[in-house]
């Protein structure tokens, strides 16, 4: 008898299932989370609009002014602009206030009664 040949013949799916399990592993815990946070960061940098107030990669607080499809317009101080590349801003610490118009109020009319 071979037993030496009956014991190798089951395990060649068990080196395939810890590559697999080791790539799932490194999908879920490592790149996953890294595409969500790109994603958010570029959805919060697309939002971005006049009058937010923002803080760059390098620390520098300012209020947008200008934007544009490569780059932002910072106000840094009164009267002292900067102008930003848009991958440069880290974070959106206030959104700028959206003024509504009031609404107009439509006049009744009044309909006499008919008696």
């Amino acid at each position: 008898m071979n037993y030496a040949a009956e014991a190798s013949g089951g395990s060649s799916a068990l080196p395939l299932l810890v590559v697999v399990a080791f790539a799932a592993f490194v999908y879920f815990l490592m790149i996953r989370p890294q595409q969500k946070r790109r994603r958010e960061v570029q959805d919060m940098q697309s939002t971005m609009g006049l009058g937010d107030e923002v803080v760059t990669v390098g620390g520098l607080y300012g209020i947008v002014t200008e934007v544009a499809d490569d780059f932002v317009m910072l106000e840094i101080a009164p009267g002292v602009s900067a102008k930003y590349a848009r991958a440069a801003i880290g974070k959106v610490n206030q959104k700028a206030a959206v003024e509504e118009e009031p609404a107009v109020e439509e006049e009744s009319v009044v309909k006499p009664d008919a008696d």
